[in-house]
């Protein structure tokens, strides 16, 4: 994670921007006392939009706790790909 004021942002907008586009850092950028604003990569953020939608039905979440038990337990299995 990388802090910063708009102040040092405005300096240097696109060294910033590569930090967070290449190395999947998470920019937070202070405007105030309380206030900011937080800056990440689309792949970052399609994660965590992927994430909440799985956590977001209760049948989902229940479906990968049983699976993480699985695992844990070790009662999974490999299976390999088919190669077309």
């Amino acid at each position: 994670m990388v802090i910063t004021s708009i102040s040092d942002f405005r300096k240097d907008i696109k060294s910033y921007l590569d930090k967070v586009a290449k190395n999947f850092e998470t920019l937070i950028i202070k405007r105030g006392k309380d206030s900011g604003v937080v800056i990440m990569s689309l792949d970052e953020y399609n994660s965590l939009i992927a994430t909440n939608y799985e956590l977001s039905s209760r049948i989902n979440e229940k479906r990968l706790d049983s699976a993480l038990e699985k695992l844990k337990k070790g009662k999974s299995f490999t299976q390999d790909l088919i190669e077309e």
